[in-house]
């Protein structure tokens, strides 16, 4: 993917996107460093956390297909683990969503 796509990508989030980013973006004090429509790997990861290798997806009824599972083994490849949360995880459960990413962000090491 190209960054010019990412940076659409980036002006078009959806609803549940844009209500995760700025819970996401609440994590900075906390050390961790969130990328929103992060070209990675020929993908763009909804959300990511490079140093930590973790990349957040949130998908509606069009997701979890063989194309997902495809997609995540060639980002898992790379170093990186997927998480993936349906939108309606994000409006009924933000703060359970937010917890999961969490304990894996201080689950995995740092990398420069």
């Amino acid at each position: 993917m190209s960054v010019e796509r990412a940076r659409a990508l980036r002006r078009s989030l959806t609803p549940q996107e844009a209500k995760l980013w700025t819970r996401l973006r609440e994590l900075r004090p906390l050390g961790h460093h969130p990328r929103r429509q992060d070209p990675i790997g020929g993908f763009v990861a909804d959300f990511s956390f490079r140093r930590r290798r973790l990349i957040v997806e949130v998908d509606g009824g069009q997701h979890g297909g063989s194309a997902d599972v495809a997609r995540d083994a060639a980002l898992e490849r790379l170093g990186y683990r997927v998480l993936r949360f349906w939108n309606v995880d994000v409006d009924r459960n933000v703060e359970g969503v937010i917890e999961t990413i969490l304990a894996e962000l201080d689950s995995r090491p740092l990398r420069e």
